[in-house]
Formats: C-alpha cells, structure tokens, sequence
C-alpha cells in the first residue's frame, strides 16, 4: 500500500466586511486566522485602527482568493434602519507552504 505523505500546506483566511456588497468598496471591519501558527492575530486588533486592506480588490491584488460573498438579503420591512451585524462579509484565504525555504549548499574549501 502506498501512503501519501501529510500535506505541508497550511490555510490563512482573512474576513473583510466591506461598506457596501461590492468587492471595491471601503473595508469596515476585518478579522485574520493564521493555520499556520506564525502568528496569532484576533478580530480587528493586531493592525491597530487600521485595516490590513482598504477594498477587498486590493486583497485579491495581493494573493488573496475569494471564497464567499454573504447572500444579499433585503431587511424586513419596517427594519431598514436598524443597526445589527455587519452584512457584506467577504471571506479570503492564501495556501501557505510550510516547507523550510531550502538552503544553498556551503561551498567546498579549497582542495
């Protein structure tokens, strides 16, 4: 029997909530998760006030993939104006290698 070797590539995924459903609209509210373990960021708190992209286009200009737009759903009448979740979730990810980068061999000392 043949096995294969366990995968080494580990999932980032990045939350953006942006202003409006458009992917170029402004980003309002993010959230990262690192499947890689080098980092341990939390909602909205590791890039200080500022989000880690102004859109979600310039997310996806730098290696992110798009796996989900939240479905549009119109407010029940009467609530068009009150204030609950953050509607327009877009959810990223980047497969990130595990691999140590690989190392040039020393050169050999004179013989």
């Amino acid at each position: 029997m043949v096995t294969t070797p366990p995968s080494r590539t580990r999932q980032q995924v990045l939350v953006l909530y942006l202003s409006t459903p458009t992917l170029d609209s402004e980003v309002i509210g993010w959230a990262r998760y690192d499947g890689t373990g080098r980092t341990t960021p939390t909602t909205g708190d590791s890039d200080g006030d500022e989000p880690p992209y102004p859109t979600g286009v310039a997310a996806l200009r730098d290696g992110w993939r798009l796996l989900q737009v939240s479905q549009l759903i119109p407010p029940y009448p009467g609530l068009e104006y009150d204030v609950s979740f953050l509607k327009h979730e877009c959810i990223f990810e980047k497969l990130v290698d595990m691999e140590p980068p690989e190392r040039p061999e020393p050169p050999e000392h004179g013989s």
